[in-house]
């Protein structure tokens, strides 16, 4: 089966150690975890993102096994075109004139990006949306310099009425 990205969805318990669990059971099956982002929602739960490459068997399988760890509420795989998709990065720029910082500051509106600081010798540029459009950003920027790098990882909902919630 041809390998292809996943994203996969999970309520889980908000308490100490449950990302550990569930890396770990990743890691037990040798599975890489290409990004994952977690945070806080607003049912007194966390919301695990996590994104993976792999073909569909091994994913079900996965899927299932997550659904057994104690602390995971629900779980579900996203379809990619059928989700909206977002991802968070910060990029630091060196920047060694003013022409390149005009420069910089124009592809940074082209990419519906925002300046966030700003040094005499740097601009950290705030850039959100898909992986393809952060990294064709960054490669946009390579040309300057770039000194630091953050990106957040993926974070993904359902497009329409569908949700993961706790029943």
């Amino acid at each position: 089966m041809a390998s292809q990205t996943w994203i996969i969805a999970a309520l889980v318990e908000h308490k100490p150690g449950v990302l550990y669990k569930v890396s770990n059971m990743f890691r037990r099956r040798n599975f890489n975890i290409e990004s994952i982002s977690v945070g806080a929602t607003e049912q007194g739960m966390a919301r695990m993102t996590i994104t993976i490459t792999g073909d569909e068997s091994t994913v079900e399988q996965l899927v299932k096994q997550m659904a057994k760890l104690v602390d995971i509420v629900k779980v579900s795989t996203l379809q990619p075109g059928n989700s909206v998709v977002r991802e968070l990065a910060l990029i630091k720029v060196h920047i060694p004139n003013t022409t390149a910082r005009s420069d910089v500051i124009q592809y940074a509106n082209i990419f519906r990006g925002r300046v966030v600081d700003v040094s005499p010798e740097s601009l950290t540029i705030e850039v959100t949306g898909t992986s393809d459009k952060i990294n064709a950003f960054i490669e946009l920027m390579r040309s300057f310099g770039v000194m630091e790098l953050a990106r957040t990882g993926i974070t993904a909902l359902a497009r329409g009425p569908k949700i993961i919630k706790v029943k």
